[in-house]
């Protein structure tokens, strides 16, 4: 490993620090280089290479937006015999904490940036640059990203679709039930699912959904920040409804009242926001039981039933 990634980051200099990390999906460890810090993320699995280009695509279009700080991506590295390395910049982090309300308000400004770039579009003003040798993030009118992003390791369709509730419905909550039933063909969630189909219209009554770029996986886990302010990281992008991001940061805490009063300062709650918000952290539920077993079975067949009341 050590001689593969001198080779590839092109340094004679290669020390670990002493600052490591990681979770339930890969391992991390940070190194000084030639060229500075970086963090390196290894994972052994066959998918591994997937995943990680998938989260330097989302790392990417989220640094293009210029509203919350991420750590730039570098490169993905294949490792013999098998799996991938992600390298990126190293960022100091601690618990996120003072700058609370600060994320609030620059997530919203990362939903809202691509409605804002379609106004200044329609405006004919002159855009932005993102800077020497980096490509202008465009403005997309479709739900879904340029390449599969995984949510922990299972991969996400993220095909393009002009219409939300049928492209969450049927590659969000369709796909991990698709995988629910192909391992344990239960028949609770199977009949809640049927019933539950023909309520999500009501859902989403008198409510215009707009594509934003979500982080994804947005729990207490990904997000941090430093002396400068905020920091998010192990994305899973696509484009989808702002609300959605805030699905998973409501189920194992982490956000203070302070980050979501500023968030819907600049974002109001639209009507039904919080029975929606339920709807959401179904597919949540139900990607924790694909991951980690029935013990979120539970959870999961309860939010559905909720949601049928």
């Amino acid at each position: 490993m050590e001689s593969l990634l001198k080779k590839e980051l092109n340094t004679s200099t290669l020390k670990t620090t002493g600052h490591a990390g990681g979770g339930c999906i890969s391992e991390g460890q940070t190194y000084e280089t030639d060229h500075g810090r970086v963090f390196v993320k290894i994972n052994h699995k066959n998918e591994a290479r997937k995943m990680f280009d998938g989260e330097l695509a989302s790392l990417d279009a989220i640094l293009k937006t210029n509203t919350v700080k991420v750590p730039k991506p570098i490169k993905v590295i294949d490792v013999s015999p098998g799996g991938a390395a992600f390298v990126m910049e190293h960022l100091d982090m601690r618990s996120l904490h003072r700058h609370s309300a600060k994320l609030g308000e620059q997530l919203a400004d990362l939903h809202l940036h691509n409605l804002r770039l379609k106004q200044t579009l329609q405006k004919g003003e002159q855009t932005v640059g993102q800077g020497p040798g980096q490509s202008q993030l465009q403005h997309t009118d479709k739900f879904g990203f340029h390449t599969v992003t995984c949510c922990g390791f299972i991969p996400q369709v993220n095909d393009w679709h002009s219409d939300w509730v049928a492209f969450f419905t049927q590659h969000r909550i369709q796909h991990q039930l698709d995988l629910i039933e192909k391992d344990y063909g239960d028949q609770q969630a199977r009949e809640l699912w049927s019933e539950l189909q023909l309520r999500i219209p009501e859902l989403f009554q008198d409510v215009e959904v707009v594509p934003a770029l979500l982080h994804g996986d947005l729990w207490g886990g990904n997000v941090a920040e430093n002396e400068a302010g905020p920091i998010i990281f192990d994305p899973a992008s696509f484009y989808g409804h702002s609300e959605f991001e805030l699905a998973i940061a409501g189920m194992f805490g982490g956000f203070s009242g302070s980050f979501y009063s500023a968030y819907h300062k600049v974002i109001p709650k639209a009507p039904g926001f919080d029975k929606r918000l339920k709807f959401y952290q179904l597919f949540h539920y139900l990607n924790h039981w694909n991951h980690f077993g029935t013990g979120y079975r539970g959870s999961s067949l309860g939010v559905m039933r909720s949601l049928l009341k």
